[in-house]
């Protein structure tokens, strides 16, 4: 198999819920290297279960999700983490009283990145300059796009096989949102495949590879980003045009 054809996620007729509630309806996806995907869709469409389920925080009721060929429907936060998935939650859930810098290195908590924590902090900085310059003020004190990019950097600390990100541009301003959409374009370039959770359409589909679109708990369109942005559901129920 051609490594940039290689499935790194594949979540298969997926059904997902809380309680007695059924929240997510027979989804199918799937994530391949050098990617990034898009799964976008209104508040209450189930993006941030399908994400919950990807990271091990909920167990789905059918359907298998792998990561890297292996099953990983059962495992746990903490052995998603181990394996390479990295989670960029909603919201960035930074320490507002840590420097920027301490913040940046609590993502490469596991043994196997201890002995590279130096180098992919350097690579981190280059990436995002702007951080570095911000290194040893507090994160509470940055704004809230300078606080994404941190936390984005936090999840590259655990050098990812997979980054999955939940709403990154909520409560941003929209030159804000769009550097934030540039610089996830710019990771996955560097060859971390992204699983992008939005709820801004546009800015997604100006950025992603590919993309799926869930309406009430099921996947409604989906295909490659270009085409998507003009098909007429999209222009119509999210572009407004």
């Amino acid at each position: 198999m051609n490594s940039t054809n290689e499935v790194i996620l594949k979540v298969e007729d997926v059904e997902l819920g809380y309680g007695a509630l059924q929240v997510v309806f027979n989804v199918s996806l799937e994530v391949k290297k050098n990617e990034l995907v898009g799964l976008v869709g209104g508040n209450g469409s189930g993006k941030s279960t399908i994400l919950r389920a990807i990271s091990g925080m909920i167990k789905p009721w059918k359907g298998r999700i792998l990561f890297k060929g292996e099953e990983i429907s059962g495992l746990e936060p903490h052995q998603m983490a181990e394996r390479g998935l990295a989670h960029v939650p909603m919201g960035r859930q930074l320490f507002p009283n840590l420097t920027v810098k301490d913040n940046i290195l609590l993502g490469g908590y596991l043994p196997r990145q201890r002995a590279k924590r130096n180098s992919n902090l350097e690579k981190v900085f280059s990436l995002f300059p702007d951080v570095e310059k911000f290194a040893h003020m507090e994160a509470g004190s940055l704004s809230g796009g300078q606080q994404q990019m941190v936390a984005i950097g936090r999840a590259l600390m655990l050098d990812p096989d997979l980054l999955i990100m939940d709403e990154p541009s909520l409560g941003l301003s929209p030159l804000y949102v769009k550097q934030v959409m540039q610089t996830i374009r710019q990771v996955a370039d560097l060859g971390f495949p992204v699983l992008l959770v939005e709820q801004n359409i546009k800015q997604v589909l100006q950025c992603s590879d590919r993309a799926y679109v869930l309406e009430n708990g099921r996947l409604v369109l989906e295909g490659p980003s270009s085409t998507l942005e003009g098909h007429p559901l999209i222009r119509k129920a999210y572009l407004g045009l």
